[in-house]
């Protein structure tokens, strides 16, 4: 290497933002310092030049698939009590994290009662799906299908269920928190249409399979929307006790405790 490298960096800085190459422009002067350290060979020098620049463009675009995907705030598997849990084996979460699933455009079901770490589980899977490089959109159901219904009348439907069917993970909480009408039960035929076998679904449910048939006008709709949904997919169960408790309770015990 050159003993005149490190004293040309700012030209070279230079030359690499004007080629838009912000991340190795940023971090030359340093590589280069090490180079002439090293005596690095010219291939290797290189090679850690592009892959500052590499580095740099992925951790901004996980960046921005976060943002996209709204997940919110998201706690860190290591805390998660799987003690409690005594259905849901690490590894299976951990076999989940991978995102096999998503490449294979497959489901995960998520179903237990209120309290009880499906949502958590959801957004852990999910932000470990957008450091992966997939699109990720998190969305309560009843709010996404209360948007899909309202955009018939701006004319924006198209628009808005490519919103739901174009990323290619999409979670969908909260599921069944209350029962479909006719109109919700189509949207929702639709969308789920759309993304079997082309994209996959994170669904989190507060009841199980059983009374899913009463949240749908008829059993028709129930069946034709749950039969895409199970197809090939992962199903957690959630038992136990819920972990949300009150900070404090004060005065005597209600009757209908």
């Amino acid at each position: 290497m050159n003993n005149n490298a490190p004293s040309r960096s700012p030209q070279l800085q230079d030359l690499a933002r004007t080629l838009n190459l912000t991340a190795l422009a940023d971090s030359l002067p340093a590589i280069l310092t090490r180079a002439e350290q090293e005596a690095l060979a010219y291939t290797e020098f290189v090679e850690r030049l592009l892959q500052a620049e590499l580095n740099a463009r992925m951790e901004r675009k996980a960046a921005r698939i976060l943002k996209r995907a709204k997940l919110g705030t998201v706690e860190d598997l290591d805390t998660f009590d799987f003690k409690i849990r005594p259905n849901i084996e690490p590894r299976v979460i951990k076999e989940l994290l991978t995102c096999n699933f998503v490449a294979e455009k497959r489901n995960i079901l998520c179903l237990g009662k209120p309290g009880l770490g499906k949502t958590r589980i959801a957004k852990t899977i999910g932000r470990a799906a957008c450091l992966a490089g997939y699109s990720v959109l998190f969305t309560n159901t009843a709010v996404m299908l209360e948007d899909i219904g309202s955009s018939f009348a701006d004319g924006t439907y198209k628009r808005a269920m490519r919103r739901y069917v174009k990323p290619q993970l999409i979670i969908c909480d909260e599921f069944g928190y209350e029962g479909f009408d006719p109109k919700a039960t189509r949207y929702l035929f639709r969308l789920v249409s759309a993304r079997h076998g082309q994209g996959a679904i994170i669904l989190t449910a507060n009841t199980g399979f059983n009374r899913w048939k009463t949240l749908f006008p008829n059993e028709a709709s129930a069946v034709s929307t749950v039969d895409r949904l199970v197809d090939r997919a992962t199903i957690l169960r959630f038992t136990g006790q819920g972990c949300r408790k009150p900070k404090d309770i004060h005065g005597a015990n209600l009757e209908d405790d």
